[in-house]
């Protein structure tokens, strides 16, 4: 009871709200009843034992860290807590600061859980089909093929031109399947030197090249379990194009300056603006990497080709851009100038009509 006494005065003086219970059966029952940010337990409690405590936290409350305490300071007691699942273990008597900083540090573990988890139901609500603006037949299509496509662990190719809004659909295939919970991970192909390219999806082995000065995780190893974007495959050299090739043939990756293969699992999804066709007869792009991106083609269609969506489109553009520029006064757009839009080829697609709105929204 002194422990109890003083672990309330500690912590009330830290700010915390607490509840005791001098028995297993009173804080197994509160634990039904309540809900805590953080659990701390005596190993023994009278003829009780405070495994039985962290077994009902671990099942009702199970985001809760549980930090266990025992002057019965054993390995074996300390190895069954933690494999069952508690947070921590710290052994009577204990600095008060040590205490402190467990505490301090299992409640940030909760609160990034907690954060991680509306991040991801975020990620997953906005890129569910439902709110991927589009109504025209060929964006229909699309819907339908995704919803299909998500399920499986097919490669995908998306093309399109530019402004179309394939790193969208690659989202929407990702966060709509079953590796939704892992990394979404995307690369631009074009973007960096062939070298920087490669140091980047696979990684590199301390001294692989001069400034190689520590080990280096690639974006395809840190995106395990997950899926892959290669944004602009069409522009990645011939000789990256080979490793790529590996990944999908073997599932596998080597780091630069490495010895020995790395398993990895992923799905790729790819995109391109390019006819890739087109490159595998001028030779700048390999034949066999065409046909293993190739399992499951979608094309985007350019804005002029479904010119029916653009009211619904600039319709949401001014939503997002209200709310995000604070511009409680634009309800809509003029019926004239919807018209014009309409009408144009809009070159730049569906970016450059989001950009048009953003810029009228603020201007």
């Amino acid at each position: 009871k002194s422990l109890r006494d003083f672990m309330v005065i500690m912590l009330e003086e830290e700010g915390y709200q607490v509840v005791t219970s001098p028995s297993v059966e009173k804080a197994i029952k509160l634990i039904r009843e309540n809900s805590f940010d953080l659990v701390l337990t005596d190993i023994r409690m009278g003829r009780s034992n405070g495994i039985d405590v962290l077994d009902a936290a671990l099942k009702i409350l199970p985001d809760t860290p549980v930090v266990m305490m025992t002057a019965y300071a054993s390995a074996e007691t300390a190895v069954t807590a933690m494999k069952k699942g508690a947070y921590d273990y710290i052994s009577k008597p204990f600095k008060i600061e040590d205490i402190q900083l467990i505490v301090k540090n299992a409640l940030e573990k909760k609160k990034l859980t907690e954060e991680n988890r509306f991040l991801k139901t975020a990620l997953n609500d906005r890129f569910q089909l439902a709110n991927i603006i589009g109504k025209s037949g060929p964006i229909q299509k699309i819907f339908d093929l995704v919803d299909k496509v998500a399920q499986s662990s097919a490669t995908v190719l998306i093309t399109g031109e530019s402004g179309t809004g394939k790193e969208l659909i690659a989202k929407a295939i990702h966060f709509n399947g079953s590796r939704k919970n892992y990394p979404f991970v995307s690369i631009n192909c074009g973007a960096m030197p062939e070298n920087l390219l490669e140091s980047e999806l696979f990684g590199h082995e301390k001294g692989a090249f001069t400034s190689a000065d520590s080990l280096k995780l690639g974006l395809m190893e840190s995106a395990n379990k997950g899926s892959f974007f290669l944004d602009e495959v069409g522009d990645a050299p011939l000789s990256t194009q080979v490793k790529l090739l590996r990944v999908l043939q073997e599932h596998e990756i080597m780091r630069l300056g490495g010895t020995q293969s790395i398993p990895v699992d992923l799905r790729i999804i790819a995109a391109t603006n390019s006819n890739l066709s087109d490159l595998v007869e001028q030779k700048s792009f390999r034949e066999d990497l065409y046909y293993r991106l190739n399992v499951i083609p979608i094309h985007l269609p350019p804005l002029r080709e479904r010119r029916e969506d653009i009211p619904d489109l600039v319709e949401f553009f001014i939503n997002k851009y209200n709310t995000r520029h604070a511009k409680t006064y634009i309800q809509g757009i003029d019926q004239d100038a919807l018209k014009v839009f309409e009408q144009y080829s809009w070159p730049g697609n569906v970016r450059e009509l989001e950009n048009v709105i953003e810029r009228a929204v603020i201007l």
